[in-house]
């Protein structure tokens, strides 16, 4: 079993940059991918990013170039840096793991879920 507990969100103003971290508990995630999802009010939970157990990284077209995922698997931590925040990223964002290393951009592909953390961005 994975715990995964996000942290990083709050308020920023558009042009902004904030960063998440995902930190993952219950046992080493060295050969997990984790991926970051998010929900906006009335909407679907859609694909952000991800990174595979072999360090690839995938990534939304809406976010492509503006944010980063990576990894420190001493600290058990997944980090997305977001930069050039505009307000349509403003949503609910999710930590997920799976536990075969191979998902990637679908919600289904991920054994484990955080709570999730609000990023609000003004215009």
């Amino acid at each position: 079993q994975v715990q995964l507990v996000e942290s990083g969100g709050g308020l920023v103003q558009a042009g902004g940059s904030l960063r998440l971290s995902c930190a993952a508990s219950g046992r080493s995630f060295s050969t997990y991918a984790l991926g970051w999802f998010r929900q906006a009010p009335g909407k679907e939970r859609e694909f952000v990013a991800a990174i595979s157990w072999t360090a690839r990284t995938y990534y939304a077209d809406s976010v492509k170039g503006r944010f980063t995922i990576s990894r420190d698997l001493a600290k058990g931590t997944v980090y997305l840096q977001m930069t050039s925040l505009k307000s349509e990223d403003t949503a609910v964002y999710y930590c997920a793991a799976d536990r075969f290393g191979t998902a990637t951009r679908g919600l289904a592909e991920y054994d484990y879920w955080g709570q999730g953390t609000q990023v609000a961005v003004s215009s």
